[in-house]
């Protein structure tokens, strides 16, 4: 059964051990310690309204989209790349045939679990600390925290990390992993900056959702053996339906003794008597079907 190759897979394969946490190699471990320390500094820094503030308010002042007026239209569309609707539709469409192809739900479960996980962690730190956006900020210099606002960290930031950077987390080959992420990396810095030029976000938004971002696909590892299980559960689904519904399938009809009813034609009437056709032989007695026609006799 597919469910217990899958499941022997999960307990042979030598980076998966015995223990809650599957072992990620050191650089991994060192980025994800790295980049937790980034995280916490850029919140620290937010809270105790530092020079980060500061910064804020001074490229919100500069107002780069004033500055820059020419490329608003360009930064305006290309910042739907960090639109969660729309990118993970695209993403989810070319690992669904990934999956279709290999036989597999990898993809699209580790596409489905990384954007849980952001979700409930971005979302949570932004409704817990409630910070305005640039354009709706009240005193300059403030941190603009607890007001009720829904900005920091930066959703479309941390959004285009995952959603471009699970490509190439996915990736089959060395060179396609090179390759896409250098194209999810262009477009996670892309789209963060741009929304610092468009006004909608601060500087300490954007920074803070790169890391959210980044937290994200370096701790989906440790998500590898609930997706092994997820999957192999919806296959064992899939088997359990698959059989139900063949059992339930009408047998072929058959006669009392066990034999298949035909489906030609029954005989009915009597037996044609043999016809002479005038050369001296008779032809054979056929049976005449039901549905059989009689062709009218010619008057001539």
């Amino acid at each position: 059964m597919r469910t217990d190759r899958i499941f022997s897979r999960l307990e042979q394969e030598p980076h998966r051990p015995c223990g809650p946490f599957p072992r990620m190699s050191r650089v991994r471990l060192g980025l994800f310690s790295v980049t937790v320390a980034f995280y916490l500094a850029i919140v620290v820094a937010v809270l105790g309204t530092t020079w980060l503030v500061q910064l804020d308010w001074q490229v919100m002042l500069f107002r780069p989209y004033k500055q820059w007026p020419a490329i608003h239209g360009f930064l305006d569309a290309f910042v739907v790349l960090g639109q969660r609707g729309p990118t993970a539709v695209l993403v989810a469409a070319w690992l669904g045939w990934r999956s279709w192809r290999q036989r597999t739900l990898r993809p699209l479960l580790a596409l489905a679990f990384a954007l849980l996980l952001l979700n409930v962690s971005v979302g949570a730190v932004k409704i817990g600390l409630g910070r305005l956006g640039p354009h709706y900020a009240t005193e300059i210099g403030s941190a603009e925290l607890l007001k009720g606002g829904d900005i920091f960290p930066s959703g479309h930031t941390a959004n285009a990390v995952v959603t471009w950077g699970i490509l190439a987390y996915l990736a089959t080959t060395p060179l396609a992993r090179r390759w896409l992420s250098v194209v999810g990396a262009v477009f996670a810095l892309g789209v963060g900056a741009t929304t610092v030029y468009l006004g909608t976000h601060w500087v300490s938004d954007v920074l803070l959702g790169w890391a959210a971002g980044l937290l994200i696909l370096l701790g989906l590892p440790w998500c590898e053996p609930a997706i092994v299980r997820v999957e192999a559960f919806l296959f064992a689904l899939r088997e359990r339906f698959t059989t139900a519904g063949s059992r339930l399938a009408p047998a072929p009809a058959s006669s009392a003794t066990g034999q298949p009813v035909s489906t030609r034609g029954k005989l009915v009437g009597p037996r044609v008597p043999a016809q002479d056709s005038g050369s001296g032989n008779r032809s054979a007695a056929m049976p005449r079907a039901a549905d059989e026609t009689r062709a009218p006799a010619s008057r001539y």
